[in-house]
């Protein structure tokens, strides 16, 4: 049987069972606000919002992959434009754009026009170092690293903040050979 054709985000999302935006960005929201008043910390609230979406996005490439039909990208180029394009898409419902590469290909920015995750969110003046969003960066760290990829996931604007945008700069550390757990004997 001839392998299928890698599906587009639309396509993927069309067919996904999804949950209420609104309830989603609530309980989001809900989770946010809880860490802030266990934490008390804003920087503690961040790393713990990386660590979540870290945790996420390891569990998270799983699905991606059975469902989106993607092979193994060719490099960090192909590998930014099918995050934007299928993944934002099929998770989050909404795409981004890939720019702002450095001369040796190795980072990126990936903009994000919306986010529904800040539905009905504006930051108190306490909160100003919070980044809101900051569980994005850790999915994505999360998922490229199971792809064999180490990288930096870092907020560079955020619309939350008085930006134009959503910008994560996502920088590839060092590309990880796959290790096999054991030998074959011959």
């Amino acid at each position: 049987m001839a392998p299928l054709p890698p599906r587009s985000g639309d396509a993927v999302f069309a067919n996904i069972e999804r949950v209420n935006a609104e309830l989603f960005s609530l309980t989001y929201g809900a989770i946010v606000r809880q860490l802030l008043t266990d934490l008390e910390e804003v920087d503690e609230v961040n790393k713990q919002l990386d660590q979540m979406g870290y945790n996420i996005g390891v569990r998270l490439i799983d699905e991606f992959l059975a469902k989106s039909n993607v092979s193994r990208c060719a490099d960090f180029k192909e590998t930014a434009d099918v995050i934007a394009k299928v993944g934002f898409k099929m998770f989050l419902g909404v795409t981004a754009s890939v720019t702002n590469w450095d001369a040796d290909g190795m980072s990126c920015s990936l903009i994000l026009e919306d986010n529904p995750l800040v539905d009905f969110v504006e930051l108190p003046d306490t909160c100003q170092g919070l980044y809101y969003c900051n569980i994005l960066s850790g999915v994505v760290r999360g998922a490229l690293e199971m792809v064999s990829m180490k990288t930096e996931v870092t907020w560079i604007r955020d619309m939350l903040h008085g930006d134009d945008a959503y910008e994560l700069r996502v920088k590839l550390l060092k590309q990880v050979p796959e290790e096999y757990p054991y030998k074959d004997d011959d």
